[in-house]
């Protein structure tokens, strides 16, 4: 195994942790502590609003990122055949 697959496996293994290490006592906090119950309150009465709206705007977002990754793949692909 090269050393760059070693180090980044190692890598995500530490963020792995780390991010466990936060989020399963947060989630316990919130499981116990009635937040769970004012978020499905919120989500049962939720008002619905008309236009474009949080969703609309994530899929554009959304959209110009791949849009983004898929012009760079383009252009890389590109200037290997050109070589």
């Amino acid at each position: 195994m090269s050393s760059a697959v070693t180090w980044w496996s190692r890598l995500t293994a530490a963020v792995t942790g780390a991010v466990l290490t936060l989020v399963v006592p947060v989630h316990a906090w919130a499981a116990s502590n009635g937040v769970a119950d004012v978020a499905f309150e919120a989500v049962k009465y939720r008002r619905r609003r008309s236009g474009f709206g949080f969703f609309g705007f994530a899929a554009l977002c959304c959209l110009l990122v791949v849009g983004g990754i898929v012009l760079v793949v383009v252009l890389i692909m590109r200037n290997r055949k050109r070589r």
